[in-house]
């Protein structure tokens, strides 16, 4: 149960809204994944579906069969679905088409990972999204957001991560004002 949704313009997509728990692979997705397995060439990732998606070791930037990238289970990635199908395993890559990383692969050590519901996510992703805007005018950070409801935050100190996680995690349930008053109190306005 859920409201259908519509993005105007040239790749006009539509999508159900709802509180869904469990994410779907879509092809074309960016999602944070955890490494569960090594298994040869491939490594398994939760990603939150049903089933585990497979990502190779040559979906990185500049990976030969020399020079494999240093991926450790338990490592989080941030990679791109190949393949999504329900007939088929979940592929990740970690490169574009062009065989740039463009932001993805490994992510760092000492940030925080969180789940927020998908609806939430999409509104973090949207072009004039106001939040992510307004949260680094508080403190500096790093963010990576995940389609599949996953979302890593790193800032300056464990204190000024866990206020971001906070905010972000209210965010859903908050009004613009109500985030804007929450943000003047932290900023001490």
């Amino acid at each position: 149960c859920g409201l259908l949704r519509h993005r105007p313009g040239a790749g006009g997509a539509y999508w159900v809204d709802s509180q869904q728990k469990r994410y779907v692979p879509v092809k074309g997705d960016h999602v944070i994944g955890i490494v569960t397995a090594k298994a040869g060439d491939v490594f398994r990732l939760d990603v939150g579906g049903s089933e585990p998606a497979s990502l190779s070791y040559l979906a990185f930037e500049g990976a030969t069969k020399r020079n494999r990238p240093n991926v450790q289970v338990g490592d989080l990635i941030y990679g791109q679905f190949v393949v999504a199908n329900k007939d088929m395993e979940p592929e990740m890559v970690c490169i574009d088409s062009s065989g740039k990383s463009s932001g993805m692969g490994i992510i760092g050590q000492d940030g925080f990972l969180f789940k927020v519901s998908l609806g939430l996510i999409r509104k973090l992703l949207a072009p004039k999204c106001e939040i992510i805007q307004e949260l680094s005018q508080l403190y500096p950070f790093e963010l990576v957001i995940g389609m599949n409801g996953r979302i890593w935050v790193k800032a300056k100190t464990v204190q000024q991560t866990l206020i971001i996680v906070n905010i972000l995690e209210a965010c859903e349930f908050m009004t613009a004002e109500q985030r804007k008053q929450a943000l003047a109190k932290l900023s001490g306005n």
